[in-house]
């Protein structure tokens, strides 16, 4: 069983839970107070040129440079923008998945495909079904916990031990109960956080992860027409990058997500 749903749902579980028992209550922040006191980082005017890279989104292991001390990307979307601050420090493996990602544009036209309100919400599977059999397997070890999944933070889903890929949320509410099962915080958003509070909820957690990792975008705008999603995303004060185009011959690594979607964990 695979983390994409199952792990998230452990967390949806435990928050059932505690709604159940009285210890906490579902939440949406106010996004002023949404993350960590810190200095918001100047606004950076970035270059446009593009730039081509020898690495390909169908390759995954040919993306791995390291990221930034710090750095900030900007996600444009069908709702807004907003930005999130990445410090490498707080989790090295997931900041470099994630600088990757970004800076070749994996997420481009990705849907948010699961909103809990109060919790998270969660996105990262590519809109390209040939991209996201490969980076299904393309998996990274796991990075110690230094920061807490407050509101705002930005953070890896994972499937058990050593197994995040691509799948990213951000926390609605104060879900501290993570840290313990080894959900590593890389990143806040520093700016846009009533966009991402407000991204359209009214489809909850009924897209089937299979089938957008089988089907791609063309399975959300035909099922999910008002599901948001993002545009671009760019690493501010970069060259926008373009992986260069690599032929797909076959289907390499895993062919989709083993994701069920109404399963509950053993």
């Amino acid at each position: 069983m695979n983390f994409y749903h199952r792990t998230i749902r452990i967390a949806f579980c435990a928050v059932a839970f505690h709604l159940i028992a009285g210890a906490l209550a579902a939440q949406t922040p106010d996004p002023n107070t949404a993350m960590k006191a810190q200095t918001k980082p100047a606004t950076t005017t970035h270059r446009t040129s593009t730039v081509t890279n020898s690495g390909s989104l169908l390759h995954p292991a040919t993306l791995h440079a390291q990221a930034p001390e710090t750095f900030d990307v900007k996600f444009t979307t069908t709702h807004g923008d907003f930005t999130v601050h990445v410090t490498r420090a707080w989790a090295p493996l997931g900041a470099d998945r994630f600088y990757n990602l970004c800076k070749h544009g994996f997420f481009n036209n990705a849907g948010f495909f699961r909103i809990v309100p109060g919790f998270m919400v969660q996105f990262g599977i590519s809109a390209d079904p040939k991209v996201a059999a490969v980076w299904d397997s393309a998996k990274i070890k796991d990075d110690k916990v230094t920061q807490s999944n407050t509101p705002g933070m930005v953070t890896f889903a994972t499937a058990g031990p050593n197994t995040r890929t691509t799948q990213i949320f951000i926390n609605y509410g104060s879900n501290t109960f993570l840290d313990g099962q080894g959900f590593a915080p890389f990143g806040t958003v520093t700016d846009g956080m009533d966009v991402v509070k407000s991204l359209y909820p009214g489809y909850g957690e009924s897209p089937d992860q299979g089938q957008i990792t089988r089907n791609g975008k063309a399975y959300l705008d035909k099922n999910f027409p008002k599901l948001d999603s993002v545009k671009t995303t760019v690493v501010v004060g970069e060259p926008v990058h373009t992986a260069a185009p690599a032929h797909h011959t076959g289907t390499p690594g895993a062919t989709g997500s083993t994701t069920p979607t109404k399963t509950t964990p053993q």
